[in-house]
Parts: structure tokens; sequence; C-alpha cells
């Protein structure tokens, strides 16, 4: 049998040669002709081949007579993955009895059709985050919207005082635009801290994840963020615009 390297520091931790040892499996003997080298780790963790142990297939057979199900690790040649893909297509279903109108009673997949697959998921979790997120934003929009109309209403009287020295509606508009803009530029910048202190955290406890976070999902976030402030400021910005002074100046 051949053995996956976990196997090998959980049965022998302080054996130096493995390699010709006898073990039992299933109350057989077997002895260990190689170990596999360690696999790189994969997205979920470990690979599966460091905790394997392979054997003659014909000797699993007699080993385990009840299972029914079986996968096959097939290699094609470069080049050559449709034509091997029709070809195991073709061995199997004559080995199963198919009649040429019958559907298989097997599967195919390729490591093509697994990224793709994945990249499905992705693209839903994807989806998913971008509705939650839009969400957040409306939310976040008619919360700066709210401050601002509060803001509004408590500078009454230092609207009417820069509109009676000259100040045009132009320039009132400008102003608390400004501000929105501020106030959720600000907000985009602590999200883009904390992100990152996420993303460090999770990539010191996993490092197989990548987490790292490129410039321009920076950029789009604090662009998005500055849009909002933008979108939910115009209302409050034109009703401190459109205040009369005079009844500015008279608010208490």
């Amino acid at each position: 049998m051949v053995i996956g390297v976990n196997l090998v520091e959980s049965i022998f931790p302080n054996q130096a040669t493995i390699v010709g040892t006898q073990v039992d499996l299933a109350g057989r003997p077997f002895e260990i002709i190689g170990v596999l080298e360690k696999r790189k780790n994969t997205f979920f963790g470990e690979n599966e081949e460091d905790n394997s142990i392979f054997i003659p297939f014909e000797t699993g057979r007699k080993l385990s007579p009840r299972s029914e199900e079986m996968m096959l690790h097939i290699k094609a040649k470069s080049g050559m993955l449709a034509q091997g893909l029709d070809q195991v297509e073709e061995i199997l279903r004559r080995q199963r009895g198919l009649k040429y109108t019958e559907p298989n009673n097997f599967d195919l997949s390729t490591a093509d059709k697994i990224i793709e697959q994945f990249d499905g998921i992705t693209m839903y979790v994807g989806l998913f985050a971008i509705a939650i997120s839009a969400v957040g934003l409306l939310v976040g929009g008619i919360g700066v919207m709210n401050i601002m109309l509060v803001s509004v209403t408590e500078r009454t009287r230092e609207i009417g005082i820069r509109k009676a020295i000259g100040a045009r509606k132009s320039d009132i508009v400008r102003q608390f635009l400004f501000e929105a803009m501020t106030l959720t530029f600000l907000g985009g910048v602590l999200g883009v801290i904390v992100a990152i202190i996420i993303s460090y955290i999770m990539m010191y406890f996993i490092p197989e994840l990548p987490a790292s976070i490129p410039i321009w999902a920076i950029i789009s976030g604090l662009t998005v963020s500055t849009s909002v402030g933008l979108v939910f400021g115009v209302w409050p910005a034109k009703k401190a615009a459109n205040l009369d002074p005079i009844e500015c100046l008279r608010y208490e």
C-alpha cells in the first residue's frame, strides 16, 4: 500500500524508515511500498491525499464487497481531453450495459467543469453580497439625508446670515453637498480600514485563503460611498438653498 504523510506522522511518529513496514488493514497484512509527498493545501484546508491509503483495486473490492460507489481518476494525454472523455464515456456505457437510448447513470467531471461550478457558486454569492450591500447603502444614504436635514434645521439662522451677506443658492447647495460627501467619504475610509484589518486577520489564521484587497476595490468603495453622499445630499442642500433669508434671520 501507499499512504499519505499525515498517516505516517500519526502511526509512525518516531520511525525513520517507513517503506517495507508491515501493517494490518481490515484484518489483513499489508506492506507499505511508498509514502506520498506532502500535497499543497486546498482552499478548504488540507489535501485529502495526505490522509489517504492506496491499495490495489481488486484487493479493495475483496475487502469491501458491498461498496457501490466508485471514483476513477483518469489522466488524459496533453491536448486530448475531449477525446479522452469520449473514450471513457464509451467504455463506462459498455461496461454498464447501457443502450444507446438510455442516459448515463454515471457522471464525468474535469478540472475545468469543477472550476466552472465553483465560479458559478461564487457568482451567485457575489450577486447576493451586492444585493445586501445595495440595501446597506440605501439605508446609510437615508441616514445621511436625515442627518443633513436636521443640520439644515439647526443651522437655519446661519443660512439666513450667509444669504444676507451675499451668498447665492449655488453656494449654499455646494456647502451642504460637500458636507454630505465628506461625511460619507470618511465612512468609506473607515470601512476600507476595517476591511484591510479583517483581511490581515483572515490571512493570519487561514494562510491558504487569499484575502488581499486590490487597489481598484478601495478606489471603487470610496467612490461609491462618496456618490451616496452626493445623491442623498441633494434634497437637504436644495431645501437649505430655497430658505427665505428673512424667515431664517427670524428663526429661533
